[in-house]
């Protein structure tokens, strides 16, 4: 099976973005509405546009939705109420725009190791993803939740069994993967396969979150793609990264990019 590849396409670099995505075949996973400056200001004129720049992309769309300073399933019901609004409001723009998927963040405070704080996140999470997947299923969208700081692969894919909803998948970032715990790939992708639908693939140095291109880090992704494409239902690909020369970059890493494609200097994404 071929792999299917996404472009990590921000307000700075849209539209050479889409150059690339139409001519190497290749779809878009849109940042601009996890931008909280967009979603309370002009997100109804930005979604026109984009149904017009997306016209001739030929792979899939996903949306990657608001995730800075949300904490789904907080104790604090004022906080969990703006992470619901949030996070509906996404799936309505995902909806407007044909996108398949949603990517949010699950916000688990690493930090935190104490188990008491783990067995309540877990219980509200349960509830909170339930009710965020059935308002998903009514405009036929699927979200994919992404690790960030999770330790553990466990802390996500126990809420997702729990929860056990077709509208509620799993997105795997590699990078934060690597960044946040000492589970190898081998065991984070176990324990989220049944639901893994989709994974963000970048490099690091192994101390920042960095974005950087797929051949620049100390992510050996000679390994990591063979273990992605040998999984019973391959998910498909965003090259998250800030800077579009890494994505080309990328491209050529995964034999992807065909002569011709010739966009240079870095163009910030979000």
């Amino acid at each position: 099976m071929a792999d299917r590849v996404l472009l990590s396409a921000g307000q700075g670099n849209i539209h050479e973005c889409i150059d690339v995505a139409v001519k190497c075949g290749l779809g878009l996973e849109l940042m601009v509405f996890a931008n909280p400056d967009i979603l309370d200001g002009a997100w109804r004129e930005t979604v026109e546009a984009y149904r017009v720049f997306l016209e001739p992309v030929p792979g899939p769309v996903m949306l990657h939705g608001p995730f800075m300073d949300i904490a789904p399933g907080s104790p604090d019901r004022r906080a969990n109420q703006v992470a619901i609004e949030r996070f509906q409001h996404a799936i309505r723009i995902a909806r407007s725009l044909n996108a398949e998927k949603v990517i949010f963040h699950a916000n688990f405070i690493g930090a935190i190791r104490a188990d008491s704080y783990r067995r309540g996140w877990h219980e509200r999470n349960v509830v909170f993803w339930n009710e965020i997947a059935e308002y998903a299923r009514q405009y036929d969208v699927v979200i994919a939740v992404e690790n960030m700081w999770e330790f553990d692969p466990e802390i996500i894919g126990a809420v997702l069994r729990e929860v056990d909803h077709p509208n509620l998948r799993a997105c795997l970032d590699v990078g934060h993967a690597r960044l946040y715990s000492d589970v190898p790939l081998k065991d984070w992708l176990a324990a989220l396969e049944p639901y893994l639908v989709h994974v963000h693939l970048n490099n690091n140095d192994g101390v920042s979150d960095m974005h950087r291109s797929l051949d620049s880090g100390v992510i050996d992704y000679h390994r990591v793609l063979p273990e992605l494409r040998s999984l019973s239902n391959p998910p498909s690909m965003t090259l998250e990264m800030n800077c579009l020369d890494d994505m080309l970059s990328s491209l050529e890493f995964l034999e992807l990019r065909p002569p011709g494609v010739n966009l240079s200097g870095c163009r910030a994404g979000r």
